[in-house]
């Protein structure tokens, strides 16, 4: 009996553990349906690398991967999130989440980046969104 109910208890153990970490077939990103988004984007990180690590970086340190386009809303949550940081020579300062999504603003995430960089991510993102609304929630995966 207690063969019995030891191997049960591993075998019930096992299945739980097996059943909360097994990932094979996912790639352990979030998905759009995750996190409510209305559409997944996934951003370059072999043409954008500075930007794609500060992504990355920013929402490791807990911003959010989802940007729920406002246009109307970017000067002022440019503002919001540049105002205390200092210009630098040579480099623009990044936000995550961007001024164009209304989690930005004040308490984004702000990287130095290089302008080629940094001008070149940005002109992709509006390359990619501008067919949808405002209001439209985007979940960002770097690959």
């Amino acid at each position: 009996m207690k063969k019995w109910l030891s191997f049960t208890l591993t075998a019930i153990i096992a299945a739980f553990i097996y059943t909360q970490y097994d990932n094979s077939g996912d790639s352990g990103q979030p998905t759009s349906a995750d996190l409510n988004a209305d559409v997944t984007l996934t951003f370059p990180s072999d043409r954008y690398p500075e930007t794609a690590a500060h992504i990355k970086r920013a929402i490791a340190k807990g911003e959010s991967a989802v940007c729920t386009i406002d246009r109307e809303g970017a000067d002022e949550n440019r503002r919001l999130s540049l105002g205390s940081v200092p210009a630098k020579d040579h480099y623009d300062r990044d936000e995550w989440p961007m001024a164009m999504c209304a989690e930005g603003g004040a308490g984004a995430d702000i990287a130095y980046i290089t302008p080629a960089d940094n001008r070149g991510a940005g002109s992709w993102v509006g390359n990619q969104l501008e067919q949808y609304p405002d209001g439209t929630r985007i979940l960002f995966i770097v690959e």
